[in-house]
């Protein structure tokens, strides 16, 4: 949970933000808490909304469900107006479930996993949305580009058991089967696991050229850092988890090369640049979601100030009138799953500790 904060007048709006503020994905999270703590102070320099301000109450999920579950709960009891979070996809799942029993907004800024907005869906919730694309989405994005740049070569598909990393490396695969290849090894690691040895040794031995990793930047780091160590020079391809400078803080220079999917990066558009420099001199870092962060809190006032009041049913009307919200990542507009319409995934690549989009 956040710490003590200062004096907050008692009519201020309270958005519960949930992510991984501790715990294995905790560089993701800084990136989230970075986001939406600027986008407040942004937004309540210009008077924030319905003439109150937006006050944050942080929420460590830790990146497990069991205790985004209980996270979930606490904001419910909180009497949150909505809640911007959580991160990861098999914490998102189960804690949509306790917002939606509550009836109150949630706006994830990075679970891709389809299941999300599916199953809010297919249970006629309406408190669930993101900011960010989804893994069908980006899964056929990148086994396409995987078939054209990689024609001919071997291919395996690595993920590491979570709703999101087998969620994309498995829409990945479709991608691929669907144009005709099949990949010669599909294998699987668990998070927190660090010799990659006996699944390198495999990987040699079915001579691969393209490793694609459905999974998050740690065991993404060290998975190329061995395999180079061990001789094995395949490309690795992965998902948004591995587009976080913690990356090249595990991986090092057997990261060159590394490509990855996600959604455009608006650092340069006219529309962030403020945000940007904001950013940059608390010295926080506006790539991977953080600016997704900060659209997120933006979507959560609009519909506040849409509807005019807090209440949820209205809130989620507003936002689900085909109106696009402007934000720092570009106009967003929603379908009436909760997902962003339109959404589009760019090939990025490790070179030298920074990554770069790449259009070949």
């Amino acid at each position: 949970m956040g710490g003590p904060g200062p004096a907050w007048a008692a009519d201020d709006i309270v958005v519960g933000v949930a992510g991984p503020f501790s715990g294995p994905n905790a560089a993701q999270g800084e990136e989230m808490r970075h986001g939406v703590e600027v986008a407040a102070q942004d937004i309540n320099a210009r008077g924030g909304v319905l003439g109150r301000r937006i006050r944050l109450e942080f929420a460590d999920d830790a990146s497990d469900p069991k205790q985004g579950v209980a996270v979930a709960g606490r904001l419910v009891g909180r009497k949150v107006a909505a809640v911007l979070g959580h991160m990861n996809s098999g914490v998102s799942i189960p804690a949509s479930a306790v917002y939606a029993e509550a009836n109150l907004v949630m706006v994830s800024p990075a679970a891709t996993n389809p299941a999300l907005t599916d199953r809010a869906a297919a249970k006629g919730w309406t408190t669930v949305f993101r900011t960010i694309g989804r893994d069908d989405a980006q899964g056929t994005f990148a086994g396409r580009y995987i078939a054209r740049r990689f024609a001919g070569k071997r291919i395996a598909i690595v993920h590491d058991k979570t709703a999101f990393g087998k969620g994309i490396a498995d829409e990945t695969r479709k991608a691929l089967n669907g144009q005709g290849i099949t990949e010669v090894a599909y294998d699987s690691v668990t998070v927190g696991e660090k010799d990659f040895s006996a699944l390198i040794t495999a990987l040699k031995g079915a001579r691969v050229d393209v490793i694609y990793y459905g999974g998050l930047y740690t065991e993404a780091g060290l998975i190329v850092r061995q395999a180079k160590d061990q001789g094995l020079k395949a490309t690795l391809v992965a998902g948004d988890g591995a587009l976080n400078p913690a990356f090249w803080e595990v991986a090092g220079a057997s990261g060159e090369g590394t490509l990855m999917t996600f959604a455009a990066d608006p650092q340069a558009s006219p529309t962030a640049a403020a945000a940007v420099e904001r950013l940059k001199a608390r010295g926080a870092n506006p790539g991977g979601y953080t600016l997704y962060s900060y659209a997120a809190l933006e979507v959560i006032v609009a519909a506040i100030a849409r509807a005019g009041s807090l209440k949820t049913d209205a809130m989620t009307k507003a936002l689900r009138d085909g109106r696009p919200v402007d934000t720092v990542a570009g106009p967003i507009a929603f379908d009436h799953k909760g997902d962003v319409k339109d959404a589009q995934f760019v090939m990025f690549a490790w070179s030298n500790g920074r990554y770069k989009a790449i259009t070949e």
